[in-house]
C-alpha cells in the first residue's frame, strides 16, 4: 500500500528521482556528446523520447528498425529540435536473425565505438505468428533478437570502453509483468514456437519480459568474470500507452487505458528509468539490476535465479547458432 501511495504522489527515491520523473530531468546534468548510442525501438513512444533526450545531451544516435521510413521520419523531428546532432538510420528486423547479423555486419563498418546500446524495442502480438527462424514471433523480436544483437556488438562495446576510458552500459527495457510467468520456460518457448495449441499472448509477452530479466543476470555475471567495463541492467519502464497496442484498438482498450489512466505515466515520465540507467553516474558499476522510477528495485524470485538464466542462455545460444534453422531447433527441442 505505502509503495502505490509513493507511485502515486511520485515520491523520490535513493536517486532523487521518481514516478513523476522524466527523461529531460534525469540527464539534466548529463553532457553524452563523446557517446555513441544504439536505440531499438526509438520510432515511436518510449524509444522515440530516449532518442530525443540523448540527441538534446548531445550524443552519437543509430536508429536500427524495420521500418526505415518511420525512422527517417523520428530522426528528422530530431533534427528539426537539434540540428547539430549526428543520427544514422540502419535497417534492422529483430525478428530475424539474419537481419540482426546483417545490421551489425553494417555498424562494424562504419568504424564508430559504442558506448551505449538500449535494447527497448518491444511487441506484444494478440495474434500467434512464428519468425522465419521458427520461433513464436513476441519471443523472437522482444528477446532472442536483442540477445544475439547484444553478442554482436559486445566486442566493440568492450574496446570502445577500454578506449575511452568511460564504462560501456547496456539497458535491457523489461516489464513488471515478467513476474506473471508461469511454468517451464524452454518448453513453453518450444510449444509455442511449434503451434498455436498453446499460444496464450499476454503469458508468452510475459515470458519474453522474464527472458530479459535473466539475460542481464546472466550477462552481468559474464561480464563480470571477463572483467570487461560494460555494465548491464534491466528496467521497468512503467504503464504507458505507447504503441506497443497498436494490434489491439478500440473502445475495450480504449476504455481500460482510461480507467487506468491515474496510474498512467506519460512517455517523458516512462523514459526516466531508461536515460537514468544509461547515463547518471550513480549507475557506475552497477550491473545485473532491476530498476523501476529510476530507483533499484526487486524483480520476481524466480528472474534472480542463475540457474535459471543460464539455463535460457544455454538455449539461446543455440537458437542463434549459425546452424540451418532445422539442426538448430532439433538440437534447441533436445533441451525440453
Amino acid at each position: 500500500m505505502l509503495e502505490s501511495v509513493k507511485y502515486l504522489i511520485g515520491s523520490v527515491g535513493a536517486s532523487g528521482f521518481g514516478s513523476k520523473s522524466t527523461a529531460e530531468e534525469v540527464t539534466q546534468n548529463s553532457d553524452l556528446r563523446s557517446l555513441t548510442a544504439i536505440i531499438t525501438g526509438a520510432t515511436s513512444g518510449i524509444g522515440a523520447e530516449t532518442a530525443q533526450v540523448l540527441a538534446r545531451r548531445g550524443a552519437r544516435l543509430i536508429l536500427p528498425a524495420r521500418n526505415v521510413k518511420a525512422a527517417e521520419e523520428a530522426k528528422s523531428r530530431i533534427l528539426s529540435e537539434y540540428p547539430d546532432s549526428e543520427i544514422v538510420v540502419m535497417a534492422l528486423d529483430l525478428s530475424s536473425l539474419n537481419s540482426v547479423r546483417r545490421f551489425v555486419t553494417e555498424f562494424d563498418s562504419l568504424r564508430l565505438p559504442l558506448n551505449l546500446l538500449i535494447n527497448n524495442a518491444g511487441k506484444f502480438a494478440h495474434e500467434h505468428g512464428i519468425s522465419e527462424d521458427g520461433i513464436e514471433m513476441t519471443f523472437a523480436t522482444n528477446y532472442l533478437g536483442h540477445f544475439l544483437l547484444t553478442k554482436l556488438l559486445l566486442k566493440n562495446m568492450i574496446e570502445t570502453a577500454n578506449v575511452s576510458g568511460i564504462q560501456g552500459r547496456i539497458v535491457n527495457v523489461s516489464s513488471t509483468i515478467h513476474g506473471w510467468f508461469t511454468g517451464d520456460t524452454i518448453r513453453y518457448i518450444g510449444e509455442i514456437s511449434r503451434n498455436n495449441r498453446h499460444y496464450d499472448p499476454t503469458r508468452a509477452y510475459a515470458l519474453s519480459k522474464l527472458a530479459n530479466v535473466l539475460h542481464t543476470k546472466e550477462l552481468a555475471r559474464r561480464l563480470k568474470k571477463m572483467e570487461a567495463n560494460v555494465t548491464v541492467n534491466c528496467v521497468h519502464p512503467g504503464i504507458v500507452r505507447t504503441r506497443l497496442t497498436r494490434e489491439r484498438e478500440g473502445l475495450i482498450t480504449d476504455l481500460v487505458f482510461f480507467l487506468a489512466s491515474k496510474l498512467l505515466k506519460t512517455i517523458p515520465q516512462a523514459a526516466a528509468t531508461t536515460c537514468y540507467v544509461a547515463t547518471n553516474p550513480k549507475v557506475k558499476n552497477v550491473s545485473g539490476k532491476y530498476f523501476a522510477d529510476c530507483n533499484e528495485t526487486t524483480s520476481c524470485k524466480r528472474a534472480s535465479n542463475l540457474k535459471e538464466a543460464n539455463r535460457l542462455w544455454c538455449a539461446s545460444e543455440i537458437m542463434v547458432s549459425n546452424m540451418d534453422n532445422k539442426s538448430s531447433l532439433a538440437t534447441f527441442t533436445n533441451l525440453i
